[in-house]
């Protein structure tokens, strides 16, 4: 088995695509330190705060003497400032926490973002990010939720943990460490299932601004594999790359122009997002 003697931290991994990875990861031999915020976890630790994310790295640092990878998959769509701090700062900060001992085996590191990266984020939330500014760019997402554009705060840490990815990469290859991100489409977890997929308005909208011909939702497992597959000792030769495992989305709405800053939604494509979205809040009335 490919991670059999191999050690891992896995954050997000009270459900969904964290848990299909721990679960995927153990079933191959790996040794798995399970990080989240309920009961059944190795560590519990808020990364929604500063204290929560060294918490984290301590009691990483503490529970595995040889660190082999991390994969961050603890995130939320909620359209808050916290998806800022959880999002974005949660994954940067646990990342470069524990780059030193990945350092020292050589080791994986991989991101879980997400295909809403595609889309147009708003640009002060991914500069503040990038700058490292949390105060700044929880300010900017409380702003964007003011005038109605919260959906924007998820994809935007999004986009930003992308581009801290590709930025990263060359320094953190030098150290002969990979890093990569995993983008997901929409998959079925137990939070799309609460959120997206519970309310069929909102999952037209996010079919037609997310089409993935492979099937709507897509498996989880999916995304375990490939997650699995950039931590294992196979793939030593991947780095700053951003993985798109989305049922063709990127393909679909993309083609093959390369990726500047944002996908162009076509009139018709639009025009039927705008009735959807119009629909749903008709109904909620």
């Amino acid at each position: 088995m490919r991670h059999t003697g191999r050690t891992y931290a896995v954050t997000g991994a009270d459900s969904g695509i964290g848990a299909a990875t721990v679960d995927l990861l153990r079933r191959d031999g790996a040794t798995v330190i399970a990080c989240g915020t309920g009961d059944h976890v190795d560590v519990r630790a808020d990364l929604t705060t500063r204290s929560g994310r060294k918490a984290l790295v301590a009691a990483v640092r503490r529970l595995a003497p040889r660190l082999h990878g991390v994969a961050t998959g603890a995130g939320t769509g909620a359209a808050t400032p916290d998806g800022v701090r959880l999002n974005y700062f949660g994954t940067v900060e646990v990342l470069d926490g524990l780059h030193g001992p990945l350092a020292e085996t050589g080791g994986r590191a991989v991101a879980v973002t997400s295909a809403s990266a595609l889309s147009h984020g708003d640009a002060t939330i991914v500069d503040s990010c990038l700058s490292g500014n949390e105060d700044h760019a929880v300010q900017a997402a409380r702003i964007a939720v003011d005038r109605r554009r919260g959906g924007a705060v998820y994809r935007s840490t999004k986009i930003a943990v992308n581009r801290w990815v590709r930025r990263s990469a060359p320094t953190w290859a030098e150290t002969g460490v990979t890093i990569n991100a995993v983008a997901p489409g929409v998959v079925d977890t137990e939070t799309a299932r609460r959120t997206i997929l519970a309310d069929p308005i909102a999952a037209r909208v996010v079919a037609e601004a997310l089409p993935q011909p492979l099937g709507f939702p897509g498996p989880p497992e999916a995304v375990a594999e490939a997650i699995s597959w950039l931590l294992s000792p196979t793939d030593g030769f991947t780095t700053g790359q951003v993985v798109f495992v989305d049922g063709g989305a990127d393909a679909t709405l993309r083609g093959d122009e390369p990726y500047a800053d944002g996908v162009r939604y076509g009139p018709v494509a639009t025009a039927r997002m705008l009735w959807w979205t119009v629909a749903g809040r008709l109904r909620r009335r």
